[in-house]
């Protein structure tokens, strides 16, 4: 099985009228080349998988001033010039359930044999009538069992809340919901040894246009601060590197 390719940033069509990513260069919340090789360096790792749903895929509306990428290319991106020979699969796709998920993408990706792997689902499973949360688990927990081989670093995320963002959906499914999906997701990574990266909380996700249109996925703006706050806390999982985790 091959490695994904990743095109060329600069073939991607510009959304502000010329490829102009200066907001994305400026924007505390990313990362830099030149930080991400230094918070990177040394980095173990040789092969990259991601599994899930559509945030693993990477929907998402472009942004003026930032590059159209998701956070997974940009990962692979990043890791590429630290390590070139890196392989990199992404089997994300929109719309699935966890139970999917594990159906459709655990042996595939197992056979990969990634050393890093990243896992998004849950999200669709938090929309459907009657959400069991510990039906979740139970589905994260075997998927997880299924990836896990020895020497695989794991990591999944504790989402953003797009309610810190859009306060008009406050009482709506989504307000509780996100809470009840990233304290399944934290334990479930806490039993399996996966890093949990906090989009939680984070500190621009109270930005509306960290979210597209939809307000469910992520915008390309959204995508680069999931890339950096994702490169920062892989960091802590590189032997004896030095690194940092504070914002530029």
């Amino acid at each position: 099985m091959t490695s994904a390719p990743l095109p060329p940033f600069d073939t991607a069509p510009p959304v502000d009228g010329a490829q102009d990513f200066e907001r994305e260069a400026t924007d505390p919340h990313c990362m830099s080349d030149t930080e991400s090789d230094a918070v990177l360096h040394g980095a173990p790792w040789r092969r990259l998988a991601v599994v899930g749903d559509s945030l693993a895929e990477g929907l998402g509306d472009p942004v003026p001033g930032y590059r159209t990428a998701c956070w997974a290319d940009r990962l692979a991106r990043a890791l590429r010039r630290s390590v070139p020979d890196l392989a990199y699969l992404n089997l994300g796709r929109r719309g699935l359930t966890a139970a999917q998920v594990r159906a459709e993408q655990a042996e595939p990706a197992a056979a990969f044999t990634p050393d890093l792997l990243g896992v998004v689902c849950g999200g669709n499973d938090l929309l459907l009538p009657g959400f069991d949360p510990r039906a979740l688990a139970s589905e994260l927990d075997r998927l997880f069992d299924t990836l896990g081989a020895p020497g695989t670093t794991l990591f999944v995320y504790a989402l953003a809340n797009v309610v810190d963002a859009i306060p008009e959906l406050r009482g709506g499914p989504l307000e509780k919901g996100v809470e009840v999906l990233n304290e399944v997701t934290r334990e479930v990574a806490d039993r399996h040894g996966a890093l949990v990266v906090q989009m939680h909380g984070h500190p621009a996700s109270a930005d509306r246009d960290l979210f597209s249109a939809d307000r469910v996925h992520a915008s390309a703006r959204g995508h680069a601060v999931i890339a950096a706050t994702t490169i920062r806390a892989l960091a802590s999982r590189i032997p004896a590197a030095e690194f940092s985790t504070g914002e530029r």
